[in-house]
């Protein structure tokens, strides 16, 4: 993994370590309160603000221990996990031991929500598959604090992210679930692959691909 591209860049930004996870968790499920796929696997307004944060434990984690997990600043204002080829695709039981058992004793181990988070994430990871049957890097995920939103943070993160590994000289994957996200991964140079809605659900699903620099 040839990270040398512009390593001054990134150590501007603060590496997520786990004494991070719960933290960035809060930032997550903050930042997607109004998420597609946070309003169908929890419908319920209450509920999705005292539970989405655990969707994100064992992302963070397995993140943090295998990937590029940066954020903006040890103020968290806006965070990103970027995953190497080789660890683009973890088990299921990964990540069970990643945080996957966490999650669910925290979520009450409801079966419906269990159900409707895994059908999503199963064709998501289908469609990744299909799209992208070669070595990339995997844009996992970027979350700002609501806050923070609309202040930069994003962008320098994505920016940041993109002169760390475009070293590689492979393409680089991201999939999303908002309108508002598509149009600001094309500027960055992301190109729309599929656009589909998740079977027996209402959620719009963008698969997208940077092309190798």
């Amino acid at each position: 993994m040839n990270m040398n591209n512009d390593l001054d860049s990134l150590y501007k930004l603060y590496k997520l370590t786990s004494d991070d996870v719960k933290k960035a968790c809060m930032v997550a499920g903050e930042a997607f309160q109004d998420d597609p796929i946070m309003i169908f696997v929890y419908p319920d307004e209450k509920e999705r603000k005292q539970k989405a944060k655990y969707g994100f434990y064992m992302i963070y984690r397995y993140g943090m221990k295998f990937g590029l997990s940066y954020a903006t600043s040890d103020n968290l204002e806006g965070i990103t996990i970027w995953l190497p080829p080789d660890k683009v695709y973890p088990s299921t039981w990964t990540m069970m031991r990643m945080g996957g058992f966490y999650a669910m004793r925290k979520v009450g181990l409801k079966l419906k929500v269990m159900r409707r988070s895994m059908s999503v994430f199963k064709y998501e990871e289908e469609r990744h598959r299909y799209h992208a049957p070669f070595d990339h890097w995997y844009f996992q995920n970027i979350a700002v604090k609501p806050e923070e939103q609309g202040k930069g943070y994003g962008g320098l993160l994505i920016s940041t992210m993109l002169k760390t590994v475009e070293g590689d000289g492979l393409p680089i994957y991201v999939e999303t679930n908002t309108e508002k996200s598509v149009s600001i991964y094309q500027k960055y140079g992301f190109e729309i692959l599929e656009h589909v809605i998740i079977p027996e659900t209402p959620i719009p699903l963008w698969c997208m691909l940077r092309k190798a620099q």
